[in-house]
Order: C-alpha cells, then sequence, then structure tokens
C-alpha cells in the first residue's frame, strides 16, 4: 500500500485486529417506560379487563390501547373496555416450541392466533394462543373467549390471558 508516495507495510490479521478491536463487559442498566396506552392496557389485564383506545375524529376503537391513532395522528380521546371474546382472524399450527426445539408426535400444538376482538373496531385485535381445542378443529371465523389466570395470579402482562378457547 502506497500513501503519499511513501510504502506502507499492510497489516497482518492480528495487527488489523489489535487496531481495531476494543474489548469491554458493558455494565448496562435498562428500565422499559410502557408508556401511557400500553401502560394502562396492561393494567386493565391485572383487573381481568381488555383496555381499547377510541379516536372520536376517526371513530376507531384501537387495540391494544394506544396514546395515538396511527390514522388521524392525534391523541386518543379516552380508553374503553371492550370484551373479552372475540373471533380467530388467522393462526397458525406450530410444531416446534417457544425454545425453537421440534416438538415430539404426542406433545400438543401450540395455536398461536390474531383475535379480533368483540367491541374493538374490525382489524383490531391481539396476538395470542388458542387452547382447549384441538388443531383440525380450529377455523377462520371461529368464536373464542379469554381464559383468564386466578387474580391472585395476574401480574399486568399479555399472559394474565392464558389462552383463548372456543365458545
Amino acid at each position: 500500500m502506497i500513501i503519499n508516495n511513501v510504502p506502507m507495510k499492510g497489516l497482518t490479521s492480528e495487527e488489523y485486529e489489535k487496531a481495531i478491536k476494543i474489548s469491554w463487559k458493558p455494565q448496562l442498566q435498562y428500565a422499559w417506560d410502557n408508556g401511557i396506552g400500553i401502560g394502562k392496557y396492561l393494567a386493565s389485564l391485572k383487573e381481568g379487563m381488555i383496555l381499547a383506545a377510541y379516536c372520536q375524529k376517526c371513530g376507531r376503537i384501537m387495540l391494544p390501547a394506544r396514546a395515538f391513532c396511527e390514522m388521524c395522528w392525534r391523541p386518543t380521546d379516552r380508553y374503553v373496555t371492550v370484551k373479552d371474546t372475540g373471533v380467530v382472524n388467522t393462526y397458525a399450527i406450530c410444531h416446534i416450541n417457544w425454545d425453537a426445539s421440534r416438538l415430539k408426535p404426542d406433545e400438543p400444538r401450540h395455536i398461536p392466533a390474531v383475535i379480533e376482538i368483540d367491541g374493538a373496531s374490525q382489524g383490531q385485535g391481539i396476538l395470542h394462543i388458542l387452547g382447549n381445542v384441538e388443531p383440525s378443529n380450529v377455523k377462520i371465523g371461529m368464536k373464542v373467549k379469554a381464559v383468564w389466570k386466578p387474580a391472585a395470579e395476574r401480574t399486568g402482562s399479555i399472559t394474565d390471558i392464558r389462552f383463548f378457547e372456543p365458545y
């Protein structure tokens, strides 16, 4: 390599690694802020309710609750409780576990689904899992209801709903 008409020796890969590599162990601490809308939504789950946000301008009831309407780009006007029932919009039958290990043939299949919640605007819903149903019996449009954890076990998380089951 030549720089300013002066021949330069090229770096070996070890020299190059020394020149650009920095080794350190970060001591980072993180805090998660749910924000107003999701914070209210999660708090409602702890109480056994599903909270949505209402936009007066476009009339949408949005789920999960949020502080701003992404269609009107304005603050939502209020929060409303919606039902804990809905219909399956789409679903999948999984043959692997959450840790990416393969399920054995005799293990039950996981069935994640998008549930359009009753009382929310069309297309508004949540991703959750279906339970108490055979995979071959799941259908798009199937009516489902939430199966909640007991109140004492709820933490303000989407997992406060154990799963949705047909009704």
